[in-house]
C-alpha cells in the first residue's frame, strides 16, 4: 500500500503541553510510520503549506477522540424528555418505551447514524454498553446475539471502531427482583447463559477479522459489562469478571450513578457498591467504572488502588440531574479518567471535557483544576485505552492514524490559541477526520452517511 502523508498546521503531540506546528505526519496499512515536526510550537513556518504529495491539514491535529461510554438507541431520546420535571428513574421509563420498539435491523439503522454523527464529532472509536439483546419479550432471536451484530456492522458502516460491552443484566433490584416489561430483553437468565452467548459473539468478530489486539488491523472487539449492582446477583458477579479476564476483555460496569443505588446496595449488602464489586473480584485494570458519580471518600482510595479507571459522562449527568462526581479526587488518587457520551443529549467530546473542568469549578468555586494536555489524554489515549485499544490515541509512531483536525477559523475559534481549543471548540469545529489511515469525514461532511436524513428516518420509525 502507498503511504499516505499529511502536513499538519498545527499538531498535538503525547508528552507535549501545546501542539507543535507544522508536523509532518506519515502512515502506511493504517498506521503512523513517521511524526516530524518541521517548525515549533509558534506560528506555521511559511512555505511548507504544500509538501510533495502531503495532503494539508489546515487547523489543529488532534489524535482520534474516543467515546468510551455509549447507549446507541438512547439517541432517539434527544429533545424528547426535557419538557417536564423528574429525574433519572422517570427519564428511564421513556428510554425504556423506544427499548421495546428496537429489532435488529432498526437498530442497526438507528446505531448506524448515531456512529456516523460520532464520526462528524471527532470520535474514531466508541465503547457500546450493549443489553439490547432479545426479542421485546424476551425470547432470544434465531441468531442470539444479531442485535450485537447489528451494531458490530452499524460502526462498520460509519467508519468507526467499535469495542462492544456486552452486558451482563439478570435482575431488576440490588434484591433481586425479576426482570418485567421491557427489561425482559436484556436478561440471559443468569450469569453463565451470558457467558456462553458473549462467547459466541466474541469468538465471531474475531474469526471475521474484527479483533483490536495490538499489532492488529481490526476494526472491532468485544468486551464485557456488568450492568450495575442493581443488574447482576452479588453471586455471579464473579462469573462476569471471570470471563473478562480470561479473554483479557477491558470490563465496564455503571457505578453510584444514583444516591438510590448506592442506598439499596448497603441495605442489601452492608456495603457501597464499590466495596461489593471489590469483594467480588470486579475492580482492577481492566475495569471502568462509568459515572462514579457518588462514591465515598472510601470508594475513591479503592478504584485508586485497584487501578481500576473511571469514565465521566458530564452532559448525561447534568441532563439527568445525576450530581457531579469527584473528577479531581479522582485523578489524584490515581484513576485514569475517559469520557463518554452516554445518553447522546449532547455527542461532544469537546464539551464533555472541558465539563470535567467546569463542573468541578462549579462545585469548589474555584478555577484551574485540569491542565488541557489532561482533557485531551482523558479524550483520547485513556479513552482508546479503556476500551482495550492501546495502540490508539497518540500521533505516534507505530500508533493506528487517526487525526481529528478541527477548524481554528470558525466563529468559535477564530482567535483562539490552539491550546486553548478545548475550550472553545464544538463538534460542529471538525473538518476532517481519518480512522485507521482511511478519510472518513471531509470538509465536515460525512463520506458515506448523510447524517441528518439518516438520523430522522431511524429515529422516526422508533418513536411516536
Amino acid at each position: 500500500m502507498t503511504p499516505t502523508r499529511w502536513l499538519a498546521e498545527y499538531a498535538w503531540l503525547p508528552d507535549r503541553a501545546e501542539p507543535t506546528a507544522d508536523v509532518l505526519i506519515e502512515a502506511e496499512d493504517g498506521r503512523i510510520t513517521a511524526v516530524t515536526p518541521l517548525g515549533g510550537t509558534g506560528t506555521p513556518t511559511a512555505g511548507v503549506e504544500v509538501l510533495g504529495d502531503a495532503t494539508r491539514l489546515p487547523g489543529l491535529t488532534l489524535p482520534g477522540l474516543a467515546n468510551a461510554h455509549s447507549h446507541a438507541f438512547h439517541r432517539a431520546l434527544r429533545g424528547r424528555t426535557h419538557g417536564g420535571r423528574g429525574d433519572f428513574w422517570t427519564w428511564r421509563d421513556v428510554m425504556y418505551e423506544v427499548a421495546a420498539r428496537l429489532d435488529p435491523d432498526s437498530y442497526l439503522a438507528l446505531a448506524r447514524a448515531a456512529y456516523a454523527e460520532m464520526a462528524l464529532a471527532g470520535v474514531t472509536c466508541v465503547g457500546e454498553f450493549h443489553y439490547l439483546h432479545h426479542g421485546p419479550d424476551g425470547t432470544p432471536y434465531a441468531d442470539p446475539n444479531a442485535m450485537g451484530a447489528a451494531l458490530v456492522e452499524a460502526a462498520t458502516q460509519a467508519g468507526i471502531r467499535l469495542t462492544l460491552l456486552d452486558a451482563c443484566y439478570l435482575t431488576a433490584t440490588v434484591d433481586g427482583e425479576p426482570l418485567t416489561g421491557p427489561q425482559r430483553r436484556f436478561g440471559d437468565g443468569d450469569a453463565l447463559r451470558w457467558a456462553d452467548r458473549a462467547s459466541a459473539l466474541a469468538d465471531t468478530v474475531e474469526r471475521t477479522g474484527g479483533t483490536g489486539q495490538a499489532g492488529g488491523t481490526g476494526r472491532a472487539l468485544v468486551g464485557a459489562a456488568v450492568h450495575s449492582v442493581r443488574a447482576v446477583p452479588a453471586e455471579q458477579l464473579a462469573t462476569v469478571a471471570g470471563w473478562a479476564d480470561r479473554r483479557g476483555a477491558p470490563l465496564h460496569l455503571h457505578l453510584s450513578e444514583q444516591p438510590a443505588e448506592n442506598d439499596a446496595c448497603r441495605a442489601a449488602h452492608g456495603r457501597t457498591p464499590a466495596r461489593l464489586l471489590a469483594d467480588h473480584g470486579v475492580l482492577g485494570p481492566g475495569t471502568v467504572a462509568v459515572h462514579a458519580t457518588h462514591p465515598t471518600s472510601a470508594d475513591v482510595t479503592l478504584l485508586g488502588d485497584t487501578g481500576t479507571g473511571v469514565c465521566l459522562c458530564p452532559t448525561t449527568e447534568r441532563d439527568l440531574a445525576d450530581g457531579i462526581g469527584p473528577a479531581r479526587r479522582l485523578a489524584e488518587a490515581g484513576v485514569a479518567l475517559s469520557l463518554g457520551s452516554d445518553s447522546h443529549a449532547v455527542v461532544d467530546l469537546f464539551e464533555e471535557a472541558r465539563a470535567v473542568e467546569l463542573d468541578e469549578r462549579l462545585r469548589t468555586r474555584r478555577r484551574g483544576h485540569f491542565a488541557p494536555a489532561e482533557l485531551l489524554a482523558a479524550a483520547t489515549v485513556a479513552g482508546h485505552a479503556a476500551l482495550g485499544w492501546r495502540d490508539a490515541g497518540r500521533i505516534a509512531v507505530g500508533d493506528r492514524a487517526d487525526l481529528v483536525t478541527v477548524r481554528l477559523d470558525s466563529a468559535r475559534t477564530a482567535g483562539v490559541p490552539p491550546v486553548g481549543a478545548f475550550f472553545a471548540a464544538t463538534a460542529a469545529d471538525v473538518a476532517s477526520v481519518v480512522v485507521d489511515g482511511r478519510q472518513v469525514v471531509a470538509d465536515g461532511r460525512h463520506l458515506r452517511v448523510d447524517v441528518p436524513r439518516e438520523l430522522r428516518t431511524a429515529i422516526g420509525a422508533v418513536t411516536r
